[in-house]
């Protein structure tokens, strides 16, 4: 049995101000139907925490993906393919019924990916493991066409061979803060603004930018607070002050993991002490930024402005 370390490699998976509405309620979480009774051939058993044992009558055959959950967890679920996500995955052969790859299954939960980086390999993931939750081990058949062109040979299987892979998801991040919305004096301050996929942006109002440290909680989430012990798993959106303009941004790409040691001492301190599920606005006076050092699209002297969704902790090094 090959690990999936060697296969990624050969398969190229790589790991990887704007305005808007008020923001919306958060839509349910509703799995795509899938043909579910295929899997009534297939036994899957054993701890989730180490390489499942499965039982299948071969040759397994499919002609569309289905999912099983056959341990549901109760932690964070997946609603969108840009989320990061740990998981451990055995692909079984549909014509052998042995195990081909797998990830190790040794507990590790710094291997963080983005689920859109398996659904490259497997396209049907992205139906197939929606909804799902943190804890939860899905079975998911898959037909030929569930695997992406040409995947299918470097991964042992034959052009019409269908397959099962057996998915624990040991770690789910937010795809945005979704913490309660709390009542703040945002008089003279910026206001943020939401797109309806969660993506905020600010409006910098007239004025001379305050003095001090600014920090306000706009949504407080009811996760783990954030010590400075473990990195921290962050979307933010960053504009300073004077120009109005947006100088960075992690929206669009992957999370950001940062350390309170290695950010401008006025980001750390708004980021301590909050919540996983928190929105937070801070507003950082130059004396604890970057001061009277210009920094790429930053001028000397800049006020900045952000805001930052507060998405989950990493698993220390």
């Amino acid at each position: 049995m090959r690990t999936f370390s060697a296969a990624l490699t050969i398969l190229g998976l790589a790991a990887v101000g704007l305005t808007g509405c008020a923001a919306p309620a958060d839509a349910t979480c509703d799995r795509p139907a899938g043909e579910a009774g295929v899997l009534d051939l297939v036994s899957v058993s054993g701890a989730a925490d180490a390489l499942p044992e499965v039982d299948v009558y071969t040759p397994f055959r499919t002609d569309e993906w289905a999912a099983r959950d056959d341990v549901t967890g109760d932690g964070t679920p997946i609603t969108t393919d840009d989320q990061l996500v740990v998981v451990d995955i055995a692909l079984i052969g549909g014509d052998s019924g042995e195990t081909v790859i797998a990830t190790p299954y040794d507990g590790d939960l710094t291997r963080v990916t983005t689920l859109s980086q398996w659904v490259n390999t497997f396209p049907a993931f992205s139906d197939a493991l929606s909804c799902a939750t943190e804890g939860s081990r899905v079975t998911v058949a898959l037909a030929p066409g569930d695997i992406a062109e040409g995947a299918a040979e470097g991964l042992g299987l034959a052009a019409d061979e269908s397959a099962l892979a057996i998915v624990d998801v040991r770690k789910v991040y937010l795809a945005k803060a979704d913490g309660a919305d709390q009542y703040t004096d945002g008089f003279g301050l910026p206001s943020v603004v939401r797109a309806p996929d969660g993506q905020p942006g600010l409006i910098i109002p007239e004025g001379a930018p305050p003095s001090e440290l600014v920090v306000q909680t706009l949504k407080k989430g009811d996760g783990p607070v954030v010590t400075g012990d473990a990195p921290v798993r962050v979307h933010y959106t960053g504009v300073t002050w004077a120009e109005r303009e947006e100088f960075d941004s992690s929206w669009g790409q992957a999370p950001a993991s940062l350390t309170l040691d290695g950010v401008v001492p006025g980001f750390a301190a708004a980021l301590e002490g909050q919540t996983v599920g928190s929105q937070v606005l801070v507003v950082i006076p130059p004396d604890q930024g970057y001061g009277d050092t210009p920094q790429g699209a930053i001028p000397a002297g800049s006020t900045l402005v952000f805001v930052v969704d507060i998405l989950g902790l990493d698993a220390a090094p």
